[in-house]
């Protein structure tokens, strides 16, 4: 029996230097077709939510930003794409999904590793669902000290043997150059 897989944020306003080299791996993992379903979230910045109010960012409120990246749109469709407003953890509609499945386990991978998947699999882990962290397939906007950030707060209240890996890493801890981006990172 397949598991379920979690893509969380990998969507457009989150791509970047930090960030790149998550797409392909995910990309691929879907590829290998060992997980169903597979889930996204995407997150959106509300008018009216603190990330505005008390941050005063206003990326990340409509399209093209709020898109799933269109690297994984193959594997897009409207009833497996849940939006969530702000640094919600799992959005209701998720969390009925997954009561109606029973599923007792979830794989989470996605962007930014420090905020919203570890936020994810926390919430997982409280309703429980065990989570388990696909490591290689997570990155954090901010670079790799905030991944590593994320990683060992997930380490700690999770359990280190949730973090896995999913061997996409290449041997690369941090993002590798984009050749396509004329290393200029």
């Amino acid at each position: 029996m397949s598991e379920p897989l979690i893509v969380v944020d990998v969507q457009s306003g989150f791509i970047n230097e930090f960030t790149h080299h998550i797409l392909q791996r995910v990309a691929h993992l879907i590829e290998r077709g060992e997980y169903a379903p597979v889930l996204f979230t995407r997150f959106i910045n509300a008018p009216d939510g603190p990330y505005q109010k008390f941050l005063d960012w206003h990326s990340c409120t409509q399209e093209p930003e709020t898109n799933i990246a269109s690297e994984l749109e193959p594997w897009v469709k409207p009833e497996v794409v849940f939006s969530k407003l702000g640094l919600c953890g799992i959005p209701d509609e998720l969390a009925d999904y997954f009561r109606r499945h029973c599923f007792e386990r979830v794989f989470i991978l996605g962007i930014d590793t420090d905020m919203c998947v570890l936020k994810i699999a926390m919430d997982f882990f409280d309703i429980g669902i065990e989570p388990i962290v696909l490591t290689d397939c997570c990155a954090s906007t901010a670079g790799l000290q905030a991944h590593l950030a994320g990683l060992a707060v997930l380490s700690r209240n999770i359990g280190a043997f949730r973090l896995r890996e999913a061997g996409l890493s290449e041997g690369f801890l941090a993002a590798p150059l984009d050749k396509n981006r004329e290393n200029k990172f």
